[in-house]
């Protein structure tokens, strides 16, 4: 190793000469090391400086130059190469002074003359370029702010003004112009396409921003984004909803990493910010001037950033301060009744929301000591209303119980129990005010779902609601009260308990539903309750049959389940799943009915209307309707929408639906085969068996690649396998056959997809199937799938019988079973050699099934059976002599001397080549010869 730093200069030098430059800094980096003079090591460093500019690390070279500089300033060669450097960085002030000093030493370098005319003409190119920004931006503005410019040049400034406050460099321009003041100006204007620009540009200038979001938050003030988020334009108000998220997600450190650097010194008080905004948004829930979609809004905001994201992380404070600041105005706003006159302005989802935040609050405590501190709350609120003087504010109260229990049940049930409060439940359905009822009906509804604590509501509820029923004039009510007492299951569950419950009057009531569904302007509340009504009510068939026929009604219906609403959802999945009868039926055995009839009790009788022609007749007119497609949208929903129970509902429908062979192009064409494929893939058992059973009535017939376009057959392939398992039934099996056979015929990755999907065991059952339907089915699908090589190779694999299967299948009585095994048969000795010699070793009868297969009536039998004898002489000359010893030359000679003739042409020409093989054999003479 050399211990010279000079001549390890001299290395370098030659290393750099011959372009190794790795080699040449090792060289200068060991020379550093050993040296002790500051001349060499300045020219040491520069030269390493060198090397790094060649391999374009220029962050290194600027560094070296830089110590090669301090040692001696005016190194001239140190100096260009730092300038080199810093231009390729990207600064070119710096470069620039570097070049200077350069040539301020060397004034008649050209080198250096060039290199300062080339950076100062970049340097102010760069200028220009931030300066035009700042004047593009200014001219936005302009252009925005003067009334009278031109809508189209409006229009482009706005969307420049937004993808500019998306970018960094643009967000910063705008920043640093006195952007946000013009902004807000925009924002005065009044103009919705102006105030959505503006908003739409400050989400972008706030994303990931913690410095520039906060102080856009305060110089427009919480107060002011609030008022806005209130207007009554569902654009502007989202807009700025999402803008107050940005903001919010910017205060919780969620988002874009912070990219700053000065700002880093001023401290953020993010926390008080962010109890700033959460005060507001409380407030807006309360206050009369805010329309019903901004107190959605507001609902939404605190459902998604109070509650904590993940429960490892025990910091629940916001939470917390919200129930202590703002759980009674949230309680207000479900205690809101619609049809009082001081009622603050709703959609109809506020009240929902406002109980789902409920629950998400109550879900974030931590111990029983918050959870006793938030149920104190409750109960002193719902105290301070009830007021057996004053009805109205007891309505309040009653309502609110009502409310939690759409929430946090378990503490609705502990409202319940509340002195006083039933009480006043009892009062107010003894009310002659139509409102008390409606108030009261639906708490005894929420109280009367999932299995209730309360034993009052059980022993009393049936009784009061019967009253109700009974006494009201007014359906709103009597609607509610027959939901009520369906779900309390004294009237539901069928239909004989339905009709004799509702004594004749279901069939008004349901007219009566179907009419408040045609009804836009009806408060959606009641519609609700309709179509829940009916999701009970036509358990009638009376009922069923009305309904379809009523098209404006199907439609509303149909037009209602698409809205994201758990129970609508799940009662309109109901009532077609009663409309055509795909409910499972209890078979009543008849000595079961004769001793009914003998002990006089009474058999519910089975309804003319539900007998087989009328529900065909309801399937027909629901296809006509386009069901398909309400079906298919509301397969679409969301998971916390669409439960399971609803999908499996959704899947009897379709099945019903796909009966008739006819109706299923129907399906196919307004979605239905896409719609089934989830339905089968997750639910509940029962759901996936319905879904996949509808899947393979479509594929049994339908063309795969116009019911399954692309992609999607192949997920449909494990739905129809999941039907052979041998507890399905024998329709299911048979149609799973039929859909597979058709899928096998298609390609050869749909072949590898089945036999993937471990498919081949079962269908071989089903070969030896003593059922000839099935057994026929599961031949055909064999037929198909043998094409593939996986499925020849298990048949040439020693130690199965699959072989010697096809083979007495050929020797079957059933003509379509034959005419399969012998497709089977002669595709795999074609294919396969090895199968010719080993066909004629696995039953003793196989010369006496060809020979018949040869001589059968059945033309497309004989000619396949031809084609396996000309496959085992073709196969091997010693199996060709074997069957020449056979009456089976006879037969092919038979064949083969027969005139020519356009219908059996295909027959003779085969048979003539099995002769013209066994001539080119040598084993037996041309006709001539003999």
């Amino acid at each position: 190793v050399m211990e010279d730093p000079i001549q390890l200069k001299e290395e370098g030098n030659k290393y750099f000469q011959a372009n190794d430059y790795e080699k040449a800094v090792q060289s200068y980096t060991q020379a550093m090391k050993l040296n002790k003079d500051k001349a060499l090591q300045a020219v040491l460093y520069r030269n390493r400086a060198a090397c790094f500019l060649k391999k374009e690390e220029y962050a290194k070279a600027a560094s070296d130059a830089s110590r090669a500089i301090d040692i001696n300033t005016s190194d001239i060669k140190a100096l260009y190469r730092r300038s080199q450097a810093l231009e390729r960085l990207g600064k070119l002030d710096q470069a620039f002074k570097d070049a200077q000093k350069c040539a301020t030493i060397e004034p008649h370098n050209k080198n250096f003359q060039e290199t300062l005319r080339r950076l100062g003409a970049n340097i102010q190119e760069k200028l220009r370029i931030q300066f035009s920004t700042d004047s593009r931006v200014q001219k936005m503005f302009e252009i925005l702010l003067d009334e009278n410019s031109e809508k189209e040049k409006r229009e482009k400034a706005a969307n420049n003004l937004i993808v500019l406050g998306r970018e960094e460099a643009g967000a910063e321009r705008i920043f640093q112009n006195n952007g946000v003041s013009l902004l807000l100006q925009l924002i005065e204007t009044k103009n919705a396409e102006l105030i959505l620009a503006a908003v739409r540009t400050l989400s972008g200038m706030c994303t990931g921003h913690k410095a520039r979001a906060t102080a856009i938050l305060h110089y427009l003030g919480i107060d002011n984004i609030c008022m806005w988020m209130s207007v009554d334009n569902e654009e502007i108000s989202l807009a700025v909803c999402n803008l107050l998220q940005t903001i919010t997600d910017c205060l919780l450190g969620q988002g874009k990493e912070e990219h700053h650097g000065k700002e880093e010194a001023v401290v953020l008080d993010t926390k008080k910010d962010l109890r700033m905004i959460t005060t507001c948004l409380l407030e807006m829930l309360v206050s009369k001037k805010v329309s019903g979609q901004g107190r959605d809004r507001a609902l939404n905001l605190l459902n998604k950033n109070i509650p904590r994201k993940d429960l490892k992380d025990h910091d629940n404070s916001r939470t917390i301060f919200v129930i202590d600041n703002g759980l009674k105005k949230i309680l207000k706003v479900v205690g809101q009744i619609p049809e009082m006159p001081d009622c603050l302005p709703l959609t109809e989802n506020t009240q929902l929301t406002a109980s789902v935040l409920l629950n998400k609050l109550y879900d974030d405590l931590r111990c029983d000591p918050e959870r006793d501190n938030y149920r104190v709350i409750c109960e002193d609120y719902i105290k301070s209303k009830i007021d057996p003087q004053n009805m109205d504010k007891t309505l309040h109260a009653i309502q609110i119980v009502s409310g939690v229990l759409q929430g946090p049940f378990d503490l609705g049930n502990k409202l319940l129990g509340m002195k006083g409060v039933m009480e006043m439940m009892v009062a107010l359905c003894g009310s002659e005010r139509e409102i008390d009822q409606l108030v009261a009906v639906e708490a005894l509804i929420h109280a009367s779902t999932k299995l209730s604590r309360a034993t009052f509501i059980i022993s009393n509820g049936v009784t009061l609601l019967k009253e109700i029923y009974k006494k009201t004039k007014n359906e709103k009510i009597k609607i509610r009260a027959l939901v009520g007492l369906c779900k309390l299951g004294s009237a539901g569950g069928t239909d004989y308990g339905l009709r004799q419950f509702a004594e004749g009057s279901t069939e008004k009531l349901a007219k009566q539903c179907r009419k408040w569904l045609c009804n836009t302007s009806i408060d959606a509340r009641t519609r609700k309750w309709a179509v829940e009504g009916l999701a009970y009510l036509t358990l009638d068939a009376d009922v069923k049959d009305d309904f379809v026929e009523d098209e404006p009604a199907l439609q509303a219906m149909f037009q209602l389940a698409k809205t994201s609403d758990k129970t609508i959802l799940y009662s309109v999945a109901s009532a077609l799943v009663n409309c055509t009868n795909s409910y499972d039926t209890k078979e009543l055995v008849p000595e079961l009915v004769q001793l009914a009839k003998f002990s006089k009790q009474h058999v519910p009788e089975e309804h003319p209307k539900d007998k087989k022609d009328f529900v065909v007749k309801r399937v027909k007119r629901l296809l006509k309707a386009g069901v398909v497609s309400a079906l298919a949208c509301m397969v679409k929903a969301d998971s916390a929408i669409l439960t399971d129970q609803s999908k499996e509902l959704i899947a009897r429908v379709f099945l019903a639906l796909c009966e008739d062979p006819k109706d299923r192009g129907t399906i196919v064409a307004q979605g239905g085969g896409k719609a089934l494929i989830p339905l089968a893939v997750e639910g509940t058992e029962v759901g996936k068996i319905k879904a996949s059973h509808a899947l393979a009535k479509i594929a049994a017939i339908s063309n795969p690649d116009m019911a399954f376009p692309g992609e999607r057959v192949y997920e449909v392939v494990r739905p129809l396998v999941s039907l052979l398992n041998t507890e399905r039934d024998g329709l299911q099996n048979y149609e799973a056959l039929l859909g597979l056979t058709n899928f096998s015929g298609r390609s050869d990755k749909l072949r590898m997809k089945i036999v993937k999907e471990r498919a081949l065991p079962d269908i071989e059952n089903y070969m030896f199937e003593n059922h000839d339907q099935l057994r026929q089915a599961a031949t055909e699908c064999m037929c198909n799938l043998v094409v593939n090589k996986e499925v020849q190779e298990r048949f040439v694999a020693d130690g199965n019988d699959r072989l010697k299967l096809v083979v007495l299948l050929c020797g079957e009585d059933d003509e379509k079973v034959q005419v399969a095994a012998a497709g089977a048969l002669a595709m795999l000795t074609a294919a396969q050699k090895k199968l010719c010699s080993k066909m004629t070793e696995v039953t003793t009868q196989w010369l006496e099934i060809l020979q018949r297969l040869c001589l059968h009536d059945n033309m497309e039998v004989q000619h396949r059976g031809l084609v396996i004898a000309f496959n085992l002489i073709s196969a091997d000359k010693e199996l060709a002599k074997k069957l020449v010893e056979t009456e089976l030359l006879e037969i092919l000679t038979y064949l083969g001397k027969q005139e020519d003739h356009p219908k059996k042409q295909h027959v003779i020409n085969i048979a003539r080549d099995c002769l013209m093989r066994c001539i080119d054999y040598g084993l037996i003479k041309p006709l001539s010869q003999a």
